[in-house]
């Protein structure tokens, strides 16, 4: 399964390398062009060059993780995060090290030397340490160096009925929902974007869309899940296995309520399955995406993940699924009714002028609880700058 792969592929903000060969030299047959920008996010651009709503579809191959700041005298490795990571799960966990993987495990002082305060809080991570096997500073510079990444050392494997184990689902789940979409041929022009830097600030989803410049997007994360025991129903966020997650809100993020409803008609229509993410707590790349240019509307689809950020986390495989026939399912509507994408936008709604004393002010739009004409649509205005041949000239193959 690919998702397994690139599970298990290492790849923490700034060193998507890895995960980006995995998914150019997976998706290479099935692109109309695959290219890099300067900062790595990845472009696969399928279907047609021309004709209907230019749809980009993002996902960020970046994951939460650890960076050594300094080498010890005993030879072990001091680090800091990389990332969102609760410090309280990080104690005897196993990680990597490096490109090379080399094998670790995070040490702390033994709960039989701690003073009675020190039991009662959680180990703060400058207290943290990574073992390597090294007997001084020496040995371990000679395998490891500063600025060196650790991940976590999580084998993918399935568990239970239908869900699986593994590292990184956020966002690698969302990778594998877009490498699977582009083996699908659609008639639109499409670009997959695979995004870099996510989780240390949705740094790479904006270049990355002023670049496409898509009349619509969709984010597909891996998002919040605490579905689990004593958990209330407000703090659930999701629930596995109750399909996709459509964004209503987060901390950066409130979609188009025109696309919001779009997106839940498509799936009821299809009978696909999906729930409301009604909190407003984390956030994704539409943050950025949706603020590039003139603005760009743009919704998230996210699957469940229990214990995200963390060094195991769990999905349910008919969640994946379902996010995948759900997106499809987007598109294709969107094939067969491209102007579907007008109730979708305010962009270009031009609104008469009252006479003076007499209504809103000009330019303003009735009040929705008054009556009012109907605004007349103005025509559409040309797609802003396309590529130029500098950018061209900038453009890397993976």
């Amino acid at each position: 399964m690919f998702l397994r792969r690139l599970s298990e592929t290492p790849g923490p903000s700034g060193f998507e390398d890895q995960v980006r060969h995995v998914l150019s030299e997976e998706l290479r047959p099935h692109a109309r062009r695959i290219y890099t920008d300067a900062l790595g996010n990845l472009f696969v651009e399928t279907g047609p060059e021309q004709g209907g709503p230019r749809v980009m579809l993002a996902a960020h191959m970046d994951e939460v993780a650890l960076m050594i700041v300094r080498i010890d005298d005993e030879g072990t490795l001091r680090f800091r995060a990389i990332g969102g990571i609760d410090e309280r799960v990080l104690v005897s966990k196993a990680v990597r090290v490096g490109p090379a993987g080399l094998p670790g495990v995070i040490g702390s002082k033994a709960v039989h030397l701690q003073k009675p305060e020190e039991r009662k809080r959680p180990i703060a991570i400058e207290d943290l340490y990574i073992d390597i096997g090294a007997k001084d500073a020496d040995q371990a510079s000679g395998r490891v160096h500063i600025g060196d990444y650790a991940v976590f050392a999580t084998e993918y494997e399935q568990i239970g009925q239908g869900k699986a184990k593994g590292k990184a689902f956020d966002d690698r789940v969302g990778c594998a929902v877009l490498a699977e979409l582009a083996k699908r041929s659609f008639q639109l022009p499409t670009t997959l974007v695979f995004t870099v830097q996510e989780e240390i600030g949705l740094r790479g989803a904006g270049p990355a869309a002023y670049r496409v410049n898509p009349d619509l997007a969709f984010v597909i994360e891996g998002t919040l899940c605490f579905d689990v025991p004593d958990a209330r129903d407000e703090d659930s966020v999701t629930v596995q296995g109750r399909g996709p997650a459509i964004s209503l809100l987060d901390r950066a993020t409130i979609p188009p309520q025109s696309l919001i409803r779009w997106m839940a008609e498509v799936a009821d229509a299809r009978g696909i399955p999906y729930q409301w993410r009604r909190s407003g707590a984390g956030g994704n790349d539409a943050g950025a995406i949706h603020l590039t240019r003139r603005g760009i509307p743009t919704g998230a689809i996210s699957v469940p993940v229990r214990y995200i950020h963390s060094p195991a986390q769990i999905v349910d495989l008919s969640d994946y699924a379902n996010t995948i026939a759900l997106t499809e399912a987007l598109l294709r509507d969107l094939e067969n009714h491209p102007d579907r994408l007008d109730g979708l936008r305010l962009a270009n709604r031009v609104y008469p002028a009252a006479a003076p004393g007499n209504g809103p002010s000009p330019g303003v739009p009735p009040h929705p609880g008054r009556p009012g004409p109907e605004p007349p649509q103005a025509s559409g205005e040309g797609r802003e700058g396309n590529n130029t041949a500098a950018e061209e000239k900038g453009e890397k193959e993976p």
